[in-house]
């Protein structure tokens, strides 16, 4: 499929400065179709529409909330096919064999993609104690107040597993 290219440099522009909505972790838990815990690792990438998106498999250790199950195709925007490459800001960027939590909202086409980016991946790690943590760095960039349209402010967010776990339940209870 090839595209004119003004309407190439009109796309890249417009998807490269990503500005994504601050979202509490409530509103995750709200907003998830699943929550899971897992390795991820790189499929494939494949175009859908005039977007790339590199799709990724979830080995699934833990479910949180939604349907169980023991492997999941997630996708990320962005990735190169061929020659072609496609960027956006905000999209996470997973180690290899990095054990994670992911927040997943599934869309009407089918695709299974993280809420709200970065803010929706929690790298898994032990602390001095032995303690299971979750944890999300602050976000430094592209984060905007979803009642005043204003540049927000993100703290990051670190839970015990314990502590994750019961605050997931109580979100999805709502």
């Amino acid at each position: 499929m090839k595209f004119p290219l003004t309407i190439l440099v009109a796309l890249a522009t417009t998807l490269t400065g990503t500005t994504l909505e601050k979202l509490s972790f409530d509103e995750m838990v709200g907003k998830s179709t699943q929550i899971v815990r897992g390795r991820i690792s790189l499929s494939n990438v494949r175009q859908h529409g005039a977007i790339y998106y590199s799709h990724y498999t979830v080995q699934v250790s833990e479910q949180y909330k939604g349907p169980s199950v023991k492997m999941i195709d997630v996708v990320l925007p962005g990735g190169t096919i061929g020659r072609s490459q496609q960027t956006f800001s905000g999209v996470p960027v997973f180690p290899a064999s990095t054990d994670l939590v992911l927040f997943l909202w599934t869309s009407k086409a089918g695709l299974t993609h993280i809420i709200g980016l970065t803010q929706g991946v929690f790298k898994v790690s032990k602390d001095a104690a032995g303690q299971t943590i979750f944890s999300r760095e602050s976000i430094r960039e592209g984060l905007i107040d979803g009642r005043t349209g204003r540049p927000a402010a993100d703290d990051g967010m670190r839970f015990t597993a314990t502590e994750f776990t019961a605050r997931v339940g109580r979100g999805a209870a709502k």
